[in-house]
């Protein structure tokens, strides 16, 4: 194989968001409180929009799909973390590296599809309330969500294809705290610029335009909201659509900024904060969102609750 800078990596070395062990520590529990809010609430909503009858709904349908997306998301990074925090050699092997950005890649971009996917139905609810039944079926759903997955797959296989396609030689220290094509292309021993491109290129299929098709919706349904005569019935739409907006602000806001800009060699503070927020503060804030802001969803919580408490006194 020759001399080291001529030798393939087999594995990389994360320097993490820290060196300084306190602040691992504290970061430690953060993570971890953080994780544990992700797993339980986006559980907590799979199994609610599953087993509650009254939550058979297609906005539901496309909510569970997004929390297992969420929970995939941050179960790919966030454990691995929370170990490194207690090791002082934080290292991931070629393999791991590449199965981490394969699962990343594929639903966070499904994500992106399906937040694109269920602006459309808040714009079928809201626009079209006395069609909504028939154009938003469920076999329509089922498409829809099909489609979100393979758009994800799609991404997925084309941005880690040019990514792992690179070679590694050398350099093995990833000053980040997980894997994702950002951070790797700074250690390729070769031009990156096609490979940038590409994953610009698919940046722009996955991103901006289901961003593009968020902001039709949203022109529309704020269009019908202005021309509604009730007071009651804007402030019931605009319930409707404000966590799922909040939601889509939050997620393509970090991730456009990941993403859509220049590759620098430097991987700086800002750049590990936005990843930080898009890997794991996002999907712990998405069913908190929903919860709070859906009355369906409370709802089913509470016979949830008065059920526990039923079969308790019984």
């Amino acid at each position: 194989m020759g001399e080291e800078n001529h030798t393939y990596v087999t594995e990389f070395v994360f320097l993490g968001l820290s060196q300084d062990p306190q602040t691992q520590v504290l970061l430690f529990f953060l993570f971890l409180i953080i994780y544990l809010l992700t797993v339980l609430g986006n559980l907590l909503i799979i199994v609610l929009t599953h087993v509650d009858s009254r939550l058979h709904t297609p906005m539901c349908f496309f909510l569970r799909n997004l929390s297992f997306a969420d929970l995939c998301f941050s179960t790919t990074t966030v454990p691995q973390v929370l170990a490194h925090f207690l090791v002082r050699r934080k290292a991931i092997s070629f393999a791991g590296c590449s199965t981490q950005i394969v699962v990343l890649l594929l639903v966070g971009c499904t994500e992106c599809a399906l937040l694109a996917v269920m602006s459309y139905d808040r714009y079928v609810a809201v626009c079209k309330p006395l069609h909504y039944s028939t154009i938003m079926t469920h076999w329509v759903c089922v498409q829809m969500a099909i489609g979100s997955w393979a758009s994800g797959a799609l991404v997925s296989l084309v941005d880690t294809t040019f990514t792992l396609w690179l070679p590694y030689r050398g350099n093995s220290i990833i000053k980040h705290f997980f894997c994702e094509p950002p951070a790797l292309l700074k250690l390729a021993s070769a031009d990156t610029y096609s490979t940038e491109m590409a994953i610009f290129a698919m940046g722009v299929a996955i991103l901006l335009a289901p961003v593009s098709l968020i902001l039709i919706s949203y022109w529309n349904i704020i269009s019908t909201v202005i021309r509604m005569q009730s007071g009651e019935g804007r402030l019931k739409a605009f319930s409707t659509c404000g966590s799922h907006l909040i939601v889509v602000i939050l997620f393509y806001g970090s991730a456009i900024f990941a993403y859509m800009r220049p590759n620098s060699k430097i991987m700086n503070e800002r750049d590990k904060v936005i990843s930080v927020f898009y890997s794991a503060v996002t999907p712990m804030l998405n069913p908190i969102i929903y919860s709070l802001r859906n009355k369906d969803v409370k709802e089913a919580l509470r016979r949830g609750q008065n059920s526990l408490f039923e079969n308790g006194n019984l």
